[in-house]
């Protein structure tokens, strides 16, 4: 290994719930640098969840990232000439990361009227242990079941 490894930058929590794991998606959301535009979604949206649900927007919020976190996944491996589906666990940072890029594309995929009113949807429907985000991730479970013959080949 020629180069040290990248450090981790701490990020600074969101200024209206004073929580990393918001800052971290309002930054996920975010296009072309615009952060207030995906605050505006990002809050706007808990907004929507509050009113349907009369449950705290965070709680949803944290409820559907859990749901949406999956536990394993494959892995493509080339062993000799042929390339094996490897199911391997997947390491908690990546696990957040992964839910978050799932949810943000699934909610942009909806067809509600605004950004803000689809994420509250998927949001809400991914809490509820449904909707397209945790369809994403039973899919790669089953991968991962199928393909549990080749999980000798994980090292």
């Amino acid at each position: 290994m020629r180069k040290k490894r990248a450090e981790k930058r701490s990020l600074k929590p969101d200024p209206k719930y004073n929580d990393i794991l918001v800052a971290r998606f309002i930054n996920s959301i975010m296009y072309d640098g615009k952060k207030s535009k995906a605050r505006q979604v990002v809050y706007g949206a808990f907004d929507i969840i509050e009113d349907r649900t009369k449950k705290p927007g965070l709680d949803i919020f944290k409820k559907a990232l859990s749901n949406a976190q999956p536990i394993i996944e494959v892995r493509s491996r080339r062993v000799g000439g042929a390339t094996y589906q490897v199911p391997t666990e997947v390491r908690p940072e990546r696990r957040t990361a992964l839910a978050m890029r799932w949810l943000k594309t699934y909610a942009r995929a909806r067809n509600d009227k605004s950004m803000a009113m689809r994420l509250a949807a998927e949001l809400i429907a991914a809490s509820n242990n449904e909707g397209s985000t945790v369809k994403k991730k039973e899919d790669t479970h089953k991968m991962a079941e199928a393909n549990k013959a080749f999980a000798h080949f994980k090292w």
